[in-house]
Protein backbone atom coordinates (compact mmCIF):
# COMPACT_ATOMS: atom_id res chain seq x y z
CA UNK A 1 0.00 0.00 0.00
CA UNK A 2 1.32 3.46 -0.89
CA UNK A 3 2.26 5.61 2.08
CA UNK A 4 2.46 9.40 2.26
CA UNK A 5 5.18 10.54 4.63
CA UNK A 6 4.75 13.55 6.89
CA UNK A 7 7.27 16.39 6.75
CA UNK A 8 9.12 17.32 9.92
CA UNK A 9 9.83 20.89 10.97
CA UNK A 10 13.60 21.37 10.88
CA UNK A 11 15.60 21.62 7.62
CA UNK A 12 18.71 19.44 7.60
CA UNK A 13 21.12 18.46 4.86
CA UNK A 14 23.70 16.83 7.11
CA UNK A 15 22.89 13.22 6.21
CA UNK A 16 26.05 11.85 4.52
CA UNK A 17 24.33 11.14 1.18
CA UNK A 18 23.67 14.88 0.80
CA UNK A 19 27.35 15.69 1.35
CA UNK A 20 30.23 14.89 -1.02
CA UNK A 21 31.21 11.23 -0.71
CA UNK A 22 34.58 9.77 0.20
CA UNK A 23 35.60 9.14 -3.42
CA UNK A 24 37.21 11.82 -5.58
CA UNK A 25 35.30 11.75 -8.89
CA UNK A 26 36.50 12.69 -12.36
CA UNK A 27 34.83 12.94 -15.75
CA UNK A 28 36.14 11.90 -19.16
CA UNK A 29 34.91 11.55 -22.72
CA UNK A 30 34.30 8.02 -23.98
CA UNK A 31 33.94 6.41 -27.41
CA UNK A 32 30.86 4.19 -27.81
CA UNK A 33 31.49 1.80 -30.68
CA UNK A 34 27.97 0.35 -30.83
CA UNK A 35 26.41 3.65 -31.94
CA UNK A 36 26.15 4.85 -35.55
CA UNK A 37 29.49 6.18 -36.85
CA UNK A 38 28.36 9.81 -36.67
CA UNK A 39 27.50 9.44 -32.96
CA UNK A 40 30.46 7.46 -31.64
CA UNK A 41 32.53 10.48 -30.65
CA UNK A 42 29.56 12.63 -29.79
CA UNK A 43 30.72 13.96 -26.43
CA UNK A 44 29.69 10.90 -24.43
CA UNK A 45 30.82 11.16 -20.81
CA UNK A 46 31.72 8.89 -17.93
CA UNK A 47 31.89 10.18 -14.35
CA UNK A 48 33.52 7.80 -11.89
CA UNK A 49 35.59 7.50 -8.71
CA UNK A 50 39.33 7.80 -9.27
CA UNK A 51 40.35 5.23 -6.66
CA UNK A 52 40.55 1.55 -7.52
CA UNK A 53 37.50 -0.59 -6.88
CA UNK A 54 34.46 -2.23 -8.42
CA UNK A 55 31.42 0.05 -8.52
CA UNK A 56 27.74 -0.15 -9.54
CA UNK A 57 26.87 1.56 -12.82
CA UNK A 58 24.22 4.12 -13.74
CA UNK A 59 23.30 4.84 -17.36
CA UNK A 60 21.96 8.41 -17.29
CA UNK A 61 19.93 9.86 -20.19
CA UNK A 62 19.75 13.63 -20.65
CA UNK A 63 16.62 15.67 -21.18
CA UNK A 64 15.11 17.24 -24.29
CA UNK A 65 17.74 19.36 -26.09
CA UNK A 66 19.87 19.45 -22.92
CA UNK A 67 23.61 18.87 -23.22
CA UNK A 68 24.61 15.77 -21.27
CA UNK A 69 27.56 17.65 -19.76
CA UNK A 70 25.15 20.09 -18.15
CA UNK A 71 24.62 17.48 -15.42
CA UNK A 72 28.31 17.18 -14.48
CA UNK A 73 28.04 18.50 -10.92
CA UNK A 74 24.98 16.38 -10.16
CA UNK A 75 26.66 13.26 -11.52
CA UNK A 76 29.92 14.01 -9.69
CA UNK A 77 27.98 14.09 -6.43
CA UNK A 78 26.58 10.64 -7.18
CA UNK A 79 29.95 9.27 -8.33
CA UNK A 80 31.65 10.53 -5.17
CA UNK A 81 29.58 7.98 -3.24
CA UNK A 82 30.94 5.05 -5.22
CA UNK A 83 29.04 4.85 -8.50
CA UNK A 84 30.12 4.94 -12.13
CA UNK A 85 27.83 7.11 -14.26
CA UNK A 86 27.74 6.82 -18.05
CA UNK A 87 26.06 9.86 -19.60
CA UNK A 88 25.78 9.53 -23.39
CA UNK A 89 24.85 12.34 -25.73
CA UNK A 90 21.83 10.99 -27.60
CA UNK A 91 21.58 14.03 -29.88
CA UNK A 92 22.80 17.62 -30.10
CA UNK A 93 19.40 19.13 -30.86
CA UNK A 94 16.14 17.67 -32.05
CA UNK A 95 12.66 18.87 -32.84
CA UNK A 96 11.32 15.34 -33.18
CA UNK A 97 8.71 14.29 -30.64
CA UNK A 98 9.35 10.60 -31.22
CA UNK A 99 11.46 8.61 -28.79
CA UNK A 100 12.01 5.46 -30.86
CA UNK A 101 15.50 6.37 -32.05
CA UNK A 102 16.62 7.22 -28.51
CA UNK A 103 15.29 3.88 -27.28
CA UNK A 104 17.25 2.03 -29.96
CA UNK A 105 20.44 3.88 -29.08
CA UNK A 106 19.90 3.39 -25.34
CA UNK A 107 19.76 -0.36 -25.95
CA UNK A 108 22.91 -0.18 -28.07
CA UNK A 109 24.73 1.72 -25.33
CA UNK A 110 23.52 -0.76 -22.71
CA UNK A 111 24.89 -3.65 -24.76
CA UNK A 112 28.14 -1.76 -25.34
CA UNK A 113 28.71 -1.51 -21.58
CA UNK A 114 29.37 -5.25 -21.39
CA UNK A 115 31.55 -5.62 -24.50
CA UNK A 116 34.85 -7.19 -23.35
CA UNK A 117 36.90 -5.53 -26.10
CA UNK A 118 35.45 -2.03 -26.47
CA UNK A 119 32.97 -1.57 -23.61
CA UNK A 120 32.97 0.33 -20.35
CA UNK A 121 35.76 -1.66 -18.67
CA UNK A 122 37.95 -1.05 -21.72
CA UNK A 123 37.16 2.69 -21.66
CA UNK A 124 38.04 2.96 -17.97
CA UNK A 125 41.16 0.82 -18.18
CA UNK A 126 42.75 2.87 -20.95
CA UNK A 127 42.08 6.19 -19.19
CA UNK A 128 44.76 7.20 -16.64
CA UNK A 129 42.15 9.04 -14.57
CA UNK A 130 40.63 5.73 -13.43
CA UNK A 131 43.40 3.32 -12.37
CA UNK A 132 41.94 0.03 -11.17
CA UNK A 133 38.33 1.21 -11.53
CA UNK A 134 35.97 -1.55 -12.70
CA UNK A 135 32.21 -1.57 -13.42
CA UNK A 136 29.91 -3.99 -11.63
CA UNK A 137 27.33 -4.57 -14.36
CA UNK A 138 25.33 -6.93 -12.16
CA UNK A 139 24.25 -3.72 -10.41
CA UNK A 140 23.05 -1.54 -13.27
CA UNK A 141 20.55 1.31 -12.98
CA UNK A 142 18.88 3.16 -15.85
CA UNK A 143 18.05 6.80 -15.15
CA UNK A 144 16.87 9.82 -17.10
CA UNK A 145 15.77 13.43 -16.77
CA UNK A 146 12.80 14.96 -18.58
CA UNK A 147 12.46 13.25 -21.98
CA UNK A 148 15.30 10.99 -20.88
CA UNK A 149 12.95 9.78 -18.15
CA UNK A 150 10.46 8.77 -20.82
CA UNK A 151 13.24 6.95 -22.67
CA UNK A 152 14.19 5.19 -19.44
CA UNK A 153 10.73 3.73 -18.87
CA UNK A 154 10.04 3.01 -22.54
CA UNK A 155 13.29 1.04 -22.73
CA UNK A 156 12.62 -0.87 -19.52
CA UNK A 157 9.07 -1.69 -20.64
CA UNK A 158 10.29 -3.06 -23.96
CA UNK A 159 8.55 -0.42 -26.07
CA UNK A 160 9.76 0.86 -29.42
CA UNK A 161 11.68 -1.11 -32.05
CA UNK A 162 12.50 -4.64 -30.95
CA UNK A 163 16.12 -5.42 -30.15
CA UNK A 164 17.92 -7.57 -27.60
CA UNK A 165 19.20 -6.23 -24.29
CA UNK A 166 22.22 -8.15 -23.02
CA UNK A 167 22.07 -6.71 -19.51
CA UNK A 168 19.32 -6.44 -16.91
CA UNK A 169 18.44 -3.25 -15.09
CA UNK A 170 18.35 -3.58 -11.31
CA UNK A 171 16.78 -0.15 -10.67
CA UNK A 172 15.08 2.68 -12.57
CA UNK A 173 15.19 6.40 -11.83
CA UNK A 174 13.14 9.21 -13.36
CA UNK A 175 14.17 12.80 -12.59
CA UNK A 176 11.14 14.94 -13.43
CA UNK A 177 10.21 12.54 -16.25
CA UNK A 178 7.97 13.85 -19.02
CA UNK A 179 5.96 11.79 -21.52
CA UNK A 180 5.21 14.68 -23.89
CA UNK A 181 4.16 18.31 -24.05
CA UNK A 182 0.49 18.35 -25.06
CA UNK A 183 0.10 14.69 -25.98
CA UNK A 184 2.25 11.63 -25.39
CA UNK A 185 5.23 11.21 -27.66
CA UNK A 186 5.54 7.82 -29.34
CA UNK A 187 5.87 5.18 -28.18
CA UNK A 188 3.22 5.96 -25.59
CA UNK A 189 4.29 4.92 -22.10
CA UNK A 190 1.39 6.09 -19.95
CA UNK A 191 -1.89 4.17 -19.99
CA UNK A 192 -3.68 6.35 -17.39
CA UNK A 193 -4.19 3.19 -15.33
CA UNK A 194 -2.62 2.91 -11.85
CA UNK A 195 -0.01 0.18 -11.59
CA UNK A 196 0.10 -0.45 -15.33
CA UNK A 197 3.92 -0.54 -15.60
CA UNK A 198 5.00 -4.19 -15.55
CA UNK A 199 8.67 -3.87 -14.64
CA UNK A 200 9.02 -7.36 -13.14
CA UNK A 201 9.66 -6.06 -9.65
CA UNK A 202 12.44 -3.61 -10.56
CA UNK A 203 12.43 -0.83 -7.92
CA UNK A 204 11.69 2.70 -9.10
CA UNK A 205 12.61 6.16 -7.82
CA UNK A 206 10.67 9.14 -9.17
CA UNK A 207 11.91 12.63 -8.31
CA UNK A 208 9.62 15.48 -9.33
CA UNK A 209 10.27 19.22 -9.39
CA UNK A 210 7.67 21.33 -7.65
CA UNK A 211 7.56 24.43 -9.87
CA UNK A 212 7.78 22.81 -13.29
CA UNK A 213 5.23 24.62 -15.50
CA UNK A 214 2.85 23.18 -18.05
CA UNK A 215 5.27 24.05 -20.86
CA UNK A 216 7.94 21.69 -19.49
CA UNK A 217 6.19 19.04 -17.39
CA UNK A 218 2.42 19.23 -17.95
CA UNK A 219 -0.14 17.64 -15.68
CA UNK A 220 -1.05 14.12 -16.71
CA UNK A 221 2.30 13.62 -18.43
CA UNK A 222 4.73 14.31 -15.61
CA UNK A 223 6.30 12.70 -12.54
CA UNK A 224 2.99 12.23 -10.74
CA UNK A 225 1.57 10.03 -13.51
CA UNK A 226 4.79 8.02 -13.79
CA UNK A 227 4.68 7.26 -10.06
CA UNK A 228 0.99 6.30 -10.15
CA UNK A 229 1.57 3.84 -13.00
CA UNK A 230 4.57 2.18 -11.32
CA UNK A 231 4.11 -0.91 -9.21
CA UNK A 232 5.90 -1.51 -5.90
CA UNK A 233 8.61 -1.09 -4.91
CA UNK A 234 8.29 2.59 -5.78
CA UNK A 235 9.39 5.87 -4.21
CA UNK A 236 8.31 9.43 -5.01
CA UNK A 237 9.90 12.66 -3.81
CA UNK A 238 9.07 16.18 -5.01
CA UNK A 239 11.69 18.93 -4.66
CA UNK A 240 9.06 21.51 -3.86
CA UNK A 241 10.71 24.87 -4.53
CA UNK A 242 12.80 24.07 -7.60
CA UNK A 243 12.05 23.81 -11.31
CA UNK A 244 12.54 21.44 -14.21
CA UNK A 245 16.14 22.47 -15.02
CA UNK A 246 17.38 23.60 -11.60
CA UNK A 247 19.63 20.56 -11.19
CA UNK A 248 21.77 21.61 -14.17
CA UNK A 249 25.19 23.25 -13.91
CA UNK A 250 25.38 27.01 -14.32
CA UNK A 251 26.09 27.77 -17.96
CA UNK A 252 24.50 28.19 -21.36
CA UNK A 253 22.42 25.00 -21.12
CA UNK A 254 20.81 26.17 -17.89
CA UNK A 255 20.31 29.74 -19.12
CA UNK A 256 18.49 28.50 -22.21
CA UNK A 257 16.42 26.04 -20.18
CA UNK A 258 15.25 28.62 -17.67
CA UNK A 259 13.91 30.79 -20.50
CA UNK A 260 11.38 28.03 -21.17
CA UNK A 261 10.99 26.39 -17.76
CA UNK A 262 10.28 28.29 -14.56
CA UNK A 263 13.28 28.32 -12.23
CA UNK A 264 14.04 29.16 -8.60
CA UNK A 265 16.25 32.25 -8.82
CA UNK A 266 16.18 32.96 -5.08
CA UNK A 267 17.84 29.88 -3.59
CA UNK A 268 21.15 28.18 -4.48
CA UNK A 269 20.77 25.54 -7.18
CA UNK A 270 23.38 23.51 -5.35
CA UNK A 271 20.61 22.60 -2.88
CA UNK A 272 18.59 21.06 -5.72
CA UNK A 273 21.60 19.16 -7.04
CA UNK A 274 22.65 17.76 -3.68
CA UNK A 275 19.06 16.85 -2.79
CA UNK A 276 18.51 14.94 -6.03
CA UNK A 277 21.98 13.42 -5.90
CA UNK A 278 21.48 12.32 -2.30
CA UNK A 279 18.11 10.74 -3.08
CA UNK A 280 19.67 8.79 -5.96
CA UNK A 281 22.52 7.59 -3.74
CA UNK A 282 20.22 6.59 -0.87
CA UNK A 283 17.86 4.74 -3.22
CA UNK A 284 20.64 2.85 -5.02
CA UNK A 285 22.41 1.95 -1.80
CA UNK A 286 19.17 0.40 -0.61
CA UNK A 287 18.23 -1.39 -3.82
CA UNK A 288 21.63 -2.35 -5.24
CA UNK A 289 23.70 -2.78 -2.10
CA UNK A 290 21.18 -3.71 0.59
CA UNK A 291 21.96 -0.68 2.77
CA UNK A 292 18.56 0.83 3.62
CA UNK A 293 19.69 3.15 6.43
CA UNK A 294 19.81 6.44 4.51
CA UNK A 295 16.63 5.85 2.50
CA UNK A 296 14.71 4.97 5.66
CA UNK A 297 16.06 8.07 7.40
CA UNK A 298 14.88 10.35 4.57
CA UNK A 299 11.46 8.70 4.45
CA UNK A 300 11.12 9.09 8.22
CA UNK A 301 12.31 12.71 8.18
CA UNK A 302 12.33 14.38 4.73
CA UNK A 303 13.73 17.54 6.30
CA UNK A 304 17.11 15.84 6.42
CA UNK A 305 17.39 16.90 2.76
CA UNK A 306 18.97 20.27 1.87
CA UNK A 307 15.89 21.31 -0.15
CA UNK A 308 12.26 20.89 0.85
CA UNK A 309 10.68 17.57 -0.13
CA UNK A 310 6.89 17.48 -0.25
CA UNK A 311 5.12 15.23 -0.98
CA UNK A 312 7.11 12.16 -0.08
CA UNK A 313 5.48 8.82 -0.92
CA UNK A 314 6.60 5.23 -0.92
CA UNK A 315 5.17 1.81 -1.60
CA UNK A 316 7.98 -0.64 -0.79
CA UNK A 317 5.84 -3.79 -0.58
Amino acid sequence: MATAVGVAATRGGTLPVFQPGKHQPAEADIYITYLPVTMRRGGHMVVAPTDAGKYPVILFLHGFDINNKGYTNLLKHVASHGFIVVAPKLYAMTFTMDDCNDIVNTKKITNWLADPESGLLHALTKNPKFPGVEPDLTKLALAGHSRGGHTTFATALGLGPSSELKLNFSALIGVDPVAGISDQMPPEVLSKKPGSFNLNGVPVLIVGMGISPQSCAPDGLNHREFYVECRPPRYHFVVTKYGHVDMLDDGITYRIGKCICESNDKDPKELARTTIGGLVVAFLRAKLQGNHEDLKAILHNPCLAPAELDPVECDPA
